[in-house]
């Protein structure tokens, strides 16, 4: 006699586990505020730097500050067309950066 087996009427072996469906949705860490910013070969300097020095975004605004002053003493017709490209695309994210700044500090208001 041959056995017939329909769906969901075989052998089952299912774990129920809601934590693991909990951190598979909301990510691995619990907590009211978790922020992932990747991985860090030393994430403990990283959040000293972050705590002690400034965020990302100040690190980075005093870059194109620096960046910019460089840019203004150089001759953009010595750059070769892919450096070229390369500063237009930097200044264009300035600019873009400046206009969000404008318009964030307007909403303030």
């Amino acid at each position: 006699m041959s056995s017939v087996h329909l769906p969901l009427s075989g052998d089952v072996s299912q774990v129920i586990d809601p934590w693991t469906w909990y951190l598979r949705v909301f990510g691995n860490q619990l907590g009211l505020v978790n922020i992932n910013l990747g991985k860090s070969s030393d994430p403990e300097l990283e959040t000293r730097i972050l705590n002690d020095v400034g965020s990302y975004g100040r690190q980075l605004g005093q870059i194109d500050d620096a960046m910019r002053v460089l840019l203004n003493h150089l001759d953009p017709a010595s750059f070769s067309p892919d450096e070229r490209i390369a500063v237009d695309a930097f200044l264009y994210q300035c600019k873009e950066i400046d206009r969000l700044k404008k318009k964030r500090s307007s909403e303030k208001r």
